[in-house]
């Protein structure tokens, strides 16, 4: 059985975050192609292709910070549940977001999980380990 590699989108705005994701990714041996955009509306228009046209697999994970400028994960999640050929994607949402009232939306919108973001860096490592295992068990459609 060979390794699965799927795309991975990260749309988080902290730029701090973003580095320990990568960084929990390396020391997880975690080999998904990462691609990162700031807010909802990159994401959107990545996913559309209009960002990289380049990229022919698109990713089949996302994962989602809530808090965010110009569009939050929330409304960014209307918009892909919308749209008929990105709604089948995989979401986990990790966020800083304790509310229920945003865990209810979230999961009302089908996410796949949602993460509160670890304080600290083993807990962060931790969680990516627990993402590319599951990740690793599921079987997506070739598109």
């Amino acid at each position: 059985m060979g390794e699965k590699i799927v795309n991975i989108l990260l749309v988080e705005d902290d730029e701090v975050d973003v580095m320990n994701i990568k960084r929990a990714f390396k020391k997880n041996n975690v080999t998904n192609p990462l691609f990162v955009c700031n807010n909802g509306l990159e994401a959107l228009d990545f996913l559309h292709g209009k960002r990289d046209p380049s990229i022919v697999d698109l990713p089949k994970i996302i994962l989602l910070d809530l808090n965010m400028p110009k569009m939050g994960g929330i409304e960014f999640l209307r918009e892909l549940r919308k749209d008929e050929s990105l709604k089948n994607l995989s979401v986990f949402v990790m966020t800083t977001s304790n509310e229920d009232k945003d865990k209810v939306d979230a999961y009302n919108l089908n996410v796949a999980g949602y993460i509160l973001k670890p304080l600290s860096m083993e807990r962060f490592i931790e969680a990516v380990s627990a993402l590319n295992n599951y990740w690793k068990l599921c079987e997506f459609p070739d598109k």
